[in-house]
Formats: structure tokens, C-alpha cells, sequence
């Protein structure tokens, strides 16, 4: 096996011109299957292996706690050491044929109750430039449920007070029409973002300090720091936040706010 392993290692820098941190990734991943056998099966070889000995290896490796991905890149590469031997002669079935990785679930993030987006929302301190920016920010992400990307790609010229909606760069110019709350902050925002003398980009709508756009990184450092500062233990993205409007309505949301 140690001779099959070299010309294998050969082959794969050799005729597939796969990376070295990629080739010690393979055969790192195969020298763990070499050892699932030896412990947990009577196999001596890795070329007596059939399909049902892959599967019980992917599931052990789902009992051990590896992600999917791991799981993933794990069946990957045993895939590309077998059909090697199948291709060379060394074995006459492929135990990976046909076999896919496990399924990956995704969570469906936790809608956030009317008490924990009221306590995200209240967390700014509006008396000040940031805090004005980060109370429009929220109120803005909430409201419409837009992307990060589409909230600081917005210019300020992209708001129309008057009728209140905003016309996002994205979507061929898609019309968002914006909630009393919304449409309160923003002004309020864009009244002090005016009077702002260290503005490098006078387009931009949400600025950082130093007067520049503000960045997809930027935002969620901001979201992480009053998600923590209100203890909320629940990830918060424009979907959570928008899912509360979904369950309830807008209008159900600030007519409570009102009171």
C-alpha cells in the first residue's frame, strides 16, 4: 500500500497539478480511512473495501462530530484514490461510485420576538452621529429587510423623503417603500450627515468616522456589538429581522411602538 500511496501522490501532482496543501489534504484524509479500518473493521486492504464499508466510514465520521464540509472533502478524496486503482487495474469495482456526500441541513434561523428587535433597536444612542447611524441602519434593515450589500451601496440621492421609499441601486432600481419609524430616522440621519464636514464620498449615504462608505464588515461589527450589548443570543440577519414582519406586519410592529 505505501508503493500504491507514492505512485498515487505522483499522479496527483504529476497529471492533475493539484496544489501541495490539496495533495496532503488527500492523503492525509485517506491515511484516516486506512486507520477507520484497522479499527473498527477486519479489513487488511484497502482494495478488499466495498461500498457499505465507504458508507458506515461517512456516517462514523458523522458521529465524530465533522462537519459537512469535512465529511465532504473526507468521501472527495477517497473517490479520486479509487477510481485511481479502478483506472490502473488494481481493483475491479469502485467502491465510491455513484456515492454522494450526506446531505447538509440548514438551520433556519430563529425569528426574533417583538421584545428582542424593540431591545436591538433601542440600543443606539441617538444623541450622537454614530449612534444616529446605527439606529437608521437597524431601522432601515429591519423595515425593508434589505441585503448589507444593497444598505451601503445606497446614495443619499437613492432616498426620496417626500413620498418616502428608497430606490435601491440593485434590481434594475427596485422601489422600497419605507415604514413611519424608516423614514423617521433616515431623515433625521441625513440632516446630520450634511452638516458632517469629514465626508470624503458625498454620494454615499452610511458613513464610517473617517467619512468614508461604510463597509459589509463595517455593518456587521456593528450588528455583533448591539446584538451582544442586548444580550440577545440569536443570530441576527436581515431575514431574522424581516420574519418578525412576516409573522405580524409592519403595521402591527409600530403601532406598538407608538404606544
Amino acid at each position: 500500500m505505501i508503493e500504491i500511496l507514492k505512485k498515487f501522490k505522483n499522479y496527483l501532482y504529476e497529471e492533475r497539478g493539484l496544489s501541495q496543501n490539496t495533495l496532503d489534504s488527500y492523503l492525509r484524509d485517506i491515511q484516516y480511512f486506512q486507520g477507520y479500518l484497522k479499527t473498527h473493521t477486519n479489513v487488511e486492504k484497502m482494495e478488499e473495501v466495498n461500498k457499505t464499508f465507504v458508507i458506515t466510514y461517512l456516517i462514523q465520521l458523522q458521529k465524530e462530530g465533522k462537519a459537512f464540509g469535512t465529511i465532504s472533502r473526507h468521501l472527495s478524496s477517497l473517490k479520486c484514490f479509487y477510481q485511481y486503482l479502478f483506472y490502473n487495474g488494481l481493483i475491479k469495482e469502485n467502491p465510491t461510485l455513484n456515492l454522494k456526500s450526506p446531505k447538509y441541513e440548514r438551520k433556519v434561523p430563529k425569528a426574533l420576538t417583538l421584545e428582542e428587535v424593540d431591545l436591538l433597536l433601542s440600543q443606539p444612542d441617538i444623541n450622537s452621529f454614530k449612534g444616529l447611524r446605527d439606529k437608521t441602519m437597524l431601522e432601515l434593515m429591519y423595515d425593508t429587510g434589505m441585503r448589507v450589500s444593497q444598505i451601503i451601496e445606497l446614495n443619499v440621492s437613492n432616498v426620496n423623503s417626500d413620498i418616502g421609499y428608497i430606490e435601491s441601486n440593485f434590481e434594475g432600481g427596485r422601489v422600497i417603500s419605507l415604514g413611519n419609524c424608516a423614514l423617521k430616522y433616515l431623515n433625521l440621519y441625513i440632516g446630520k450627515l450634511r452638516c458632517q464636514d469629514f465626508r470624503e464620498e458625498e454620494e454615499a449615504l452610511f458613513v464610517n468616522l473617517s467619512g468614508k462608505r461604510l463597509t459589509r464588515q463595517g455593518f456587521w461589527k456593528i450588528v455583533k456589538y448591539y446584538k451582544e450589548k442586548a444580550g440577545i443570543d440569536k443570530n441576527i440577519t436581515p431575514y431574522t429581522l424581516k420574519k418578525y414582519i412576516q409573522n405580524n406586519g409592519r403595521e402591527h410592529y409600530e403601532s406598538i411602538r407608538k404606544n
